[in-house]
């Protein structure tokens, strides 16, 4: 075990397949399981990942505060986990849930709602699939 990898109960066979990176992170994307919409991306270790996978509920560590939080638990707006599922590098998470409120700290139902960025297309070249 790494020294930032904190003591878990979750399987062993599932912590193997895991690529953290330097701090014993994997990103988890949220993801609104009935239609698709990209709510939030938070960071899971292996111990918020078991949490994740045994109570139903997103718990994610907080970076800032360097300790677990369950989605929810102050502001209501709770995530219901529907699915985990493991991308094909090992090194990200896709949950999908039932999201209750909103998914943002600044009370927004997504993240990703701040406006798209401007995109430069004059320099594209069409693909040749």
């Amino acid at each position: 075990m790494s020294s930032t990898q904190r003591p878990s109960d979750l399987d062993p066979a599932i912590a193997a397949r895991l690529k953290r990176s330097a701090d014993g992170l994997i990103p988890a994307i949220a993801q609104q399981y009935d239609t698709g919409e990209v709510l939030m991306l938070g960071w899971m270790d292996d111990e918020a990942l078991h949490r994740t996978l045994t109570s139903g509920r997103c718990t994610y560590w907080s970076r800032s505060r360097q300790e677990y939080w369950v989605k929810g638990d102050t502001s209501g707006h709770v995530q219901h986990v529907k699915s985990v599922a493991l991308d094909c590098d090992a090194d990200t998470v896709l949950v999908r849930v039932d999201q209750v409120g909103a998914a943002c700290h600044t009370g927004d139902r997504t993240c990703f709602d701040a406006g798209e960025l401007p995109m430069d297309t004059s320099a594209r070249e069409p693909r040749a699939d």
